[in-house]
């Protein structure tokens, strides 16, 4: 239902996985790598997880949703290393009987997952400098690893 992956997301893989005869709306939502971010020129992402543990809560998320949302199928696969603009960084793909809890459930899971997810963000600058924005440690200065 959840998972991390150093690979490609394959969209199309997801959405079979979970369509279904039971289901009659279907929604997707793609986090794509982006050139910018405040203002900045971003020339690419680096994204790191603790995997056991993103697999583990990202699974809770799904299960919420599911209960939740009364949906027929959830899956939401992240990737993690080094991504290029472009590149697909987050799929969610949910299926329920009615379109609003379809609509529902793609945004609780993405917006569940940014929040909750041990899934960290790097952020490579085009004048040679990195952040990781959202990264409440960094912001405090305290010394850690991602």
């Amino acid at each position: 239902m959840f998972t991390i992956t150093e690979s490609p997301i394959d969209h199309a893989a997801l959405r079979e996985k979970t369509i279904c005869d039971t289901a009659g709306g279907f929604v997707s939502f793609e986090g794509w790598v982006r050139n910018h971010h405040q203002g900045q020129a971003v020339d690419s992402l680096e994204y790191s997880a603790y995997v056991s543990l993103a697999e583990k809560e990202g699974s809770r998320v799904i299960e919420e949703a599911l209960e939740k949302f009364a949906l027929t199928a959830a899956h939401c696969q992240h990737r993690i290393g080094h991504l290029a603009i472009g590149d697909m960084a987050v799929c969610v793909t949910v299926s329920a009987a009615h379109r609003d809890a379809a609509f529902e459930a793609c945004r609780y899971i993405i917006d569940q997952t940014k929040s909750r997810v041990p899934i960290w963000k790097k952020e490579h600058y085009s004048d040679g400098s990195t952040a990781w924005p959202h990264c409440a440690k960094c912001a405090e200065g305290i010394k850690h690893s991602h």
